[in-house]
């Protein structure tokens, strides 16, 4: 069983879609560690030798993953949120930060509509 960074890898899958489970690490960045550890990116993750996954590890030393990455986007949004700038008030009250409409969609962000009932005149 292949364990990186703190994650089992799916062992039926293909080293290069593995490695995407790892928070931080995407297919492009796959790549170019597997290609730094010269890992053959077709082999099944069950497939992989200590010595693979010992050099995919090596490979990996450059970029900041899973739990530093999460921590540090986390303080990312904090800082914005104290200094009180437009993304960062954004951020707290729950809205789109990057400029999206919000008269209609962004129910992600916005969670489910509110309904809001007109009162009748007698």
């Amino acid at each position: 069983m292949a364990r990186l960074a703190g994650v089992d890898l799916p062992r039926e899958k293909r080293v290069e879609i593995g490695l995407t489970y790892i928070y931080g690490i995407g297919l492009a960045s796959s790549q170019k560690i597997l290609a730094k550890a010269k890992v053959n990116p077709d082999i099944r993750v069950k497939d992989l030798t200590d010595d693979q996954v010992q050099a995919i590890r090596n490979a990996m030393d450059g970029y900041v993953v899973e739990g530093d990455l999460r921590r540090e986007v986390a303080l990312n949004i904090k800082r914005l949120t104290e200094i009180g700038c437009y993304r960062g008030i954004r951020h707290r009250r729950g809205l789109p930060v990057r400029g999206q409409r919000t008269k209609t969609n962004a129910r992600t962000r916005k969670g489910p509509r509110k309904l809001v009932s007109k009162s009748k005149k007698d």
